[in-house]
């Protein structure tokens, strides 16, 4: 487990660790590294003029040997030169299964939340107070929730520094308890002349360096921020749209790499989170480009998603939800739309950006489209549950009371997908 804060102490003031131990035993130390950033490190204004404050130093711990799906407490401890201590309450987690473990475990998903005022009150910039619902709503059910995953747009700070503070505080009472991993969208990374594909404004000037050292994330690269993480059953193999993922790029070497080495006997659920969409959105936006996706996304991957047999595809971006049939070459795979069984036939695409920043200006087509099964206009986020080997459930549910409004299950015969060795899956085609 990865313990991450925030302070006023740099090394030379105070050392950082964190007190940690299995509940009601023992307590141990682990140190922390530390990591701030200054002015010059961001890309331009705001962020590196009337938005800039100092992020304070950066913390982080790694808790090793912990035993799967056992409790354990912790506390954040400072030790001061003169031998004293400033100490934080006391925080508690569960960690991990081991990989592979028949047990049931439960992963919240979204996109575009941002942050606002708990009180109501103005602040100067950007404010999102529909992520005030998600937010409450996660935390009641935070004892059925393993792991939350925020695919880009995190707290639309967009160059404004002292707003990463405030939407770190919102979310602490889930961050403190459960994993909280997040990928990159284009209001962390976007802006001319960083390397960012779209080379936009859209970060404020921070071209994605708060986000990558606030949060970490087992990236071999931080400022690139693609990277795997497996959590029991599940493999999430997450994508940053913010950097070219098209045939023969770094990117597209590692999204394949990461589908074809996932050990399905240990994963059978294999997940592909990116913000932007990669594969299907039947939104007017995406409808003037032709295609109902981001331009040159599905084209690159939609052979790869099929290769591997890539259970579910999730993306944000648009401030809607949207979730279609399994789909492949924009045809409908499955002909149900509730609940889909036997071996894999094609991925579902799951656009699920309405957590919190306001609902997309952008319309749903009028067109026919076969391959959207639901479509909502308000804010929530999706739940999944998979309760052993070859039994999952998504859930859709609203901010607003957090109530089910759409929903499926899979009940897959995992044969045909045990069969895939690693880096070689037999290839999958509607015909067969």
């Amino acid at each position: 487990m990865t313990i991450t804060w925030t302070s006023g102490y740099d090394i030379k003031e105070a050392v950082p660790f964190v007190e940690w131990g299995a509940k009601g035993g023992p307590q141990f130390l682990s140190p922390a590294g530390t990591l701030t950033f200054n002015r010059n490190s961001m890309c331009g204004a705001p962020a590196r003029t009337v938005g800039w404050r100092h992020p304070g130093y950066i913390h982080t711990s790694f808790l090793k040997d912990l035993w799967p799906d056992s409790k354990y407490t912790y506390r954040l401890g400072h030790r001061l030169p003169n031998g004293t201590h400033i100490w934080s309450k006391l925080y508690s987690f569960k960690a991990s299964p081991y990989p592979g473990q028949d047990s049931l475990q439960q992963i919240v998903i979204f996109g575009d939340m941002g942050k606002a005022e708990a009180d109501g009150s103005n602040e100067f910039n950007d404010f999102q107070p529909g992520s005030l619902n998600t937010t409450n709503q996660i935390i009641r059910d935070l004892k059925n929730i393993d792991m939350v995953l925020h695919i880009g747009d995190i707290c639309y700070a967009n160059g404004y520094l002292s707003q990463w503070d405030q939407f770190t505080s919102q979310i602490e009472p889930i961050a403190s308890t459960v994993p909280y991993m997040i990928g990159s969208g284009n209001h962390e990374r976007d802006w001319p002349g960083t390397g960012s594909f779209y080379g936009n404004l859209d970060s404020g000037g921070e071209c994605g360096v708060p986000a990558q050292t606030v949060f970490y994330t087992p990236a071999e690269n931080r400022a690139k921020f693609w990277y795997a993480t497996d959590y029991g059953m599940f493999r999430f193999c997450i994508a940053n749209t913010e950097e070219d993922w098209r045939p023969g790029t770094e990117q597209y070497k590692f999204i394949e790499q990461c589908l074809s080495s996932v050990d399905r006997q240990k994963q059978p659920w294999l997940i592909f989170l990116a913000h932007r969409v990669l594969g299907y959105s039947s939104c007017t936006y995406y409808e003037t480009e032709g295609t109902f996706e981001e331009p040159m996304g599905r084209e690159a991957l939609q052979e790869l998603w099929q290769k591997y047999k890539v259970d579910l595809a999730f993306y944000g971006h648009v401030h809607n939800y949207e979730r279609t049939c399994p789909v492949y070459q924009s045809q409908c795979a499955v002909d149900a739309s509730d609940h889909y069984s036997g071996p894999f036939k094609a991925t579902t695409h799951v656009v699920v950006g309405g957590a919190g920043a306001s609902i997309s200006d952008s319309a749903f087509t009028t067109s026919n489209i076969q391959w959207s099964h639901f479509r909502d206009f308000d804010f929530g986020f999706v739940k999944l549950t998979a309760f052993n080997q070859s039994s999952l459930l998504f859930e859709y549910k609203k901010s607003r009371d957090g109530n089910v409004y759409d929903h499926f299950t899979i009940s897959r015969d995992y044969r045909d997908v045990l069969a895939c060795s690693i880096d070689n899956c037999p290839r999958t085609t509607l015909a067969s």
